[in-house]
């Protein structure tokens, strides 16, 4: 029977906040897991102690801001409408149901004012990079980095033309101490110094609007004036460790390996491996990842070539004889190292004027062919082939999964593909923004899927099925018998439990029941105080630690029962 709704509207009910947010709500997840009250200690030096009208707490005020990154509201005054109606909100900021919501100019002008000069966005977004530490959801030890771009708050027609000094890279110090000293392995004298003249220049479009803004001309991207974010995210759960913003006429090797040592330096990462894509392929960067003894996996760049005549590749270098073989046999030995990095080596132009191929080879009018050969090729080299072996293609594998996924999920969700201010600054500061709700969502995600896995029951059980599992592993490498014959009787798992809390200090176990204790739980072994370590010594994470087992062909390893 359909009756007529009757409005309900006016009725009184006693509700709290409290009870009206679902036990399930995303906004519950991260209250759960990150501690905001850091801000307040870290921003307090920027208040008056004594004096002025109370001012807005300074966690809210950065919590409102997280949310509007978090569900990708672009205008600050349609969050402030947002949070006026939205009870989960509210109970995330602490406000009750009647309590006044602040105005959207407080957040601005506080951008603006309190915190223009300010370091808090670096270093909230540090606290959360090392809450995922902690939580051993990042470990720093294989990172991927990519660049994408945010389109400037700038028309892209309005500009003027501007004559810019072109910055020296920081590498040319160490670029000109191995020019020096590969020419002065070759029996070449050192270079003279170059005279002194004015510095070069390159001309530009400087935005009239945004002119910390960079033009962008890049092959398959939209032309105009865009900033770059230069992401590097960790290879175990996509956790974001750093961003940097650029605009978008540098290039993405430029700031790459300063901001590996800013990571390694800030959070102390003991990188192993790094993976990204061709537009980092350079012989300063390979060089410099060797230099940090870091494993480099880099995408193909297919080189340039004019058409109709040989790849570079067909002329080959031997490296004893320190010569390029062209294509016909002839040997093109070294001539000299220029001040550019790179070795030149000279064909003879008697043997090149009647050659068969050299249509195909140089069309110079003295009939000579010259190959170059960057200082730092080597490394070139040895990265490249990285990506050729088995562990180069899983790490590379896992770059489309980790940083790629994380740009998509940040423009697609968190209203990151356009720049909402103007100024290089401010473009950093949401940056930061966007990464810092991005990592405190996955880390709440994170941390609520995995909670009812990782409880301490859990871990006994399955550490006391795997002691029983090594007990017969150990006979059979002491006895030599069968399987078969070396099982034996099962251990009840709750008594086994104050056996396994006992355990103290070191035990060699075999790598085969390792990994089977490993297929069930991974990322739980840290929280019982369990570490890893190769017959060397050296202390992994649990996954490498397998790896570099099976690679040296070793039969056990160490845990540490602590």
């Amino acid at each position: 029977m359909l009756k007529k709704p009757e409005l309900q509207q006016q009725e009184l009910e006693m509700v709290s906040v409290e009870s009206l947010v679902p036990s399930g709500h995303l906004l519950r997840k991260i209250d759960g897991v990150v501690d905001f009250s850091f801000i307040h200690d870290r921003v307090k030096h920027l208040y008056c102690e004594n004096n002025g009208r109370p001012a807005l707490e300074p966690v809210v005020l950065f919590k409102l801001l997280l949310l509007g990154y978090l569900y990708g509201v672009r205008s600050e005054r349609q969050l402030m409408r947002e949070v006026e109606v939205n009870v989960a909100y509210r109970w995330f900021l602490g406000l009750k149901l009647r309590d006044k919501v602040p105005d959207a100019s407080t957040l601005s002008q506080n951008r603006r004012r309190r915190f223009a000069e300010s370091t808090i966005y670096q270093e909230i977004f540090d606290e959360i990079v090392l809450l995922a530490v902690n939580k051993g959801l990042a470990s720093g030890r294989v990172l991927y980095t990519d660049s994408t771009h945010l389109k400037a708050n700038a028309n892209k027609n309005k500009f003027d033309l501007a004559e810019v000094a072109v910055k020296p890279q920081e590498y040319l110090a160490a670029l000109d101490r191995a020019v020096t000293e590969d020419r002065a392995a070759h029996g070449k004298a050192r270079l003279k110094e170059p005279p002194e003249s004015d510095p070069e220049t390159k001309e530009i479009k400087v935005s009239r609007t945004d002119k910390d803004s960079g033009y962008m001309v890049r092959d398959g991207k939209p032309k105009g004036f865009f900033y770059l974010d230069h992401r590097t995210v960790d290879g175990r759960h996509a956790i974001i460790t750093d961003t940097h913003v650029t605009p978008a006429n540098v290039h993405d090797s430029v700031p790459y390996l300063g901001r590996l040592d800013r990571q390694r330096e800030r959070f102390g990462f003991a990188i192993r491996a790094v993976g990204v894509d061709a537009g980092y392929a350079a012989a300063a960067i390979t060089q410099g990842l060797e230099e940090r003894n870091i494993y480099g996996v880099i995408g193909y760049r297919t080189p340039t070539h004019r058409d109709g005549y040989f790849y570079k590749r067909e002329y080959r270098y031997d490296e004893k004889l320190d010569v390029y073989i062209c294509p016909n046999g002839q040997l093109l030995p070294y001539r000299t190292t220029n001040r550019e990095g790179y070795r030149q080596y000279q064909s003879d132009p008697d043997k090149c004027r009647n050659c068969p191929v050299r249509q195909k080879c140089t069309q110079s009018s003295n009939a000579t062919k010259v190959v170059t050969r960057h200082v730092w090729e080597a490394s070139r080299e040895r990265t490249d082939q990285h990506r050729l072996n088995r562990v180069g293609k899983r790490i590379y594998k896992r770059r489309k999964e980790t940083v790629e996924r994380s740009f998509a999920d940040a423009k697609q969700l968190h209203g990151h593909r356009y720049a909402r201010m103007r100024g290089l600054a401010r473009v950093q500061q949401q940056s930061l923004l966007a990464a810092t709700a991005q990592n405190i969502k996955k880390i709440a995600l994170m941390l609520s899927r995995n909670a009812p896995n990782t409880t301490p029951d859990l871990l006994q059980i399955l550490l006391s099925a795997y002691i029983d599992l090594m007990n017969r592993y150990q006979q059979i490498a002491e006895t030599g018998k069968s399987k078969d014959e070396c099982q034996t009787k099962k251990t009840n798992p709750t008594k086994m439990m104050g056996f396994v809390s006992s355990l103290r200090g070191n035990w060699f176990i075999p790598v085969a029941p390792l990994l089977c204790f490993h297929q069930f739980c991974e990322t739980s072994i840290s929280s019982v105080g369990i570490s890893v370590a190769d017959s060397r010594g050296r202390h992994q994470s649990l996954r490498l630690a397998i790896s570099r087992c099976r690679a040296a062909r070793s039969h056990r390893i160490e845990v540490a029962f602590a």
